[in-house]
Formats: C-alpha cells, structure tokens, sequence
C-alpha cells in the first residue's frame, strides 16, 4: 500500500488509506529504525505495550556492582 508524504502548514503529513484508519483523537509517533510507528495513545497515555517494551533484564541496570572497603576505627 503505498502513499504520499505532503506539507501541511510548517509540518509534514501523510494521508492514511481507509484500510488503515485509526480512531480520531491522540496518537504516538516514534522511529524505529527507518520506520515510523504510529499507535493510538490508551488512556493512561501510554501506548499499549509501552513497558514491556522498555523491560530492563540486567538487574544492576548496566552499572558496575558497588565494592566496599571495611575501615579501622
């Protein structure tokens, strides 16, 4: 399915065919890639899926484990 990017005002558009219709109201954008996703904003305000696909599996979140150093008193 192919269509056209065109500009609106100061801001570019696309037409999106009737196959691809989404609800009118707020959307989110963002890039993956060379590709733009678009998805319907739930009412929490987050795409649907949001955090599960920002799930961090490292339990130390990529930091070094802390080392510690027993002092005399």
């Amino acid at each position: 399915m192919d269509t056209r990017v065109f500009k609106n005002g100061n801001s570019l558009a696309v037409r999106l065919p009737k196959e691809l219709e989404l609800p009118c109201g707020r959307v989110s954008i963002r890039r993956d890639g060379r590709k733009l996703v678009i998805e319907e904003v739930s009412e929490t305000g987050w795409p649907e899926g949001f955090f599960e696909s920002v799930c961090i599996s490292r339990k130390n979140f990529g930091r070094d484990a802390p080392t510690y150093q027993e002092k005399v008193l």
